[in-house]
């Protein structure tokens, strides 16, 4: 049983890090853009949040494809895989750069940018991971990825 629980974390937390890549990724080149072309804070966030869900699907479909198989296949697993754990992610680390006075508003060679955001995905990361290992268990989530990638 103990042995079970340390391989659920254990794909549990490699399920998030592989999300956190991608969502971090995006994300940070949304904020990045947004800040250096002097967008507005809203125009901003919708552009880290599509890049984070663009770069967090391409993440998991991208290994998929180069496996063989098509699109049309690799689309639902993508976003059964993902969309949960990229929606949780998107929502506590834009709110916490949101909150947290002054982020937005500082500039791309801030600590404060770049601190905050580093905060933000953590706390994402801490955030996403039980919802993750829930749907593991339950043969959902990376589950699924983890089907296709053992045949």
């Amino acid at each position: 049983m103990a042995h079970a629980e340390t391989s659920l974390n254990r794909l549990a937390a490699s399920a998030t890090t592989h999300c956190l890549t991608g969502c971090a990724i995006g994300e940070i080149l949304g904020l990045v853009v947004g800040t250096a072309f002097g967008w507005s804070n809203f125009a901003t966030i919708v552009a880290a949040i599509v890049l984070a869900f663009f770069f967090g699907y391409s993440f998991t479909a991208v290994p998929l494809l180069r496996s063989g198989l098509a699109l049309a296949a690799v689309l639902p697993i993508a976003f059964a895989a993902d969309t949960i754990s990229i929606t949780i992610m998107e929502i506590v680390d834009n709110a916490i750069v949101i909150v947290i006075p002054g982020t937005m508003d500082a500039g791309l060679a801030d600590a404060l940018f770049w601190g905050s955001l580093a905060f933000a995905l953590a706390v994402a990361w801490v955030a996403a991971f039980p919802v993750n290992r829930w749907l593991i268990s339950r043969g959902r989530g990376h589950a699924v990825v983890h089907e296709h990638h053992a045949h």
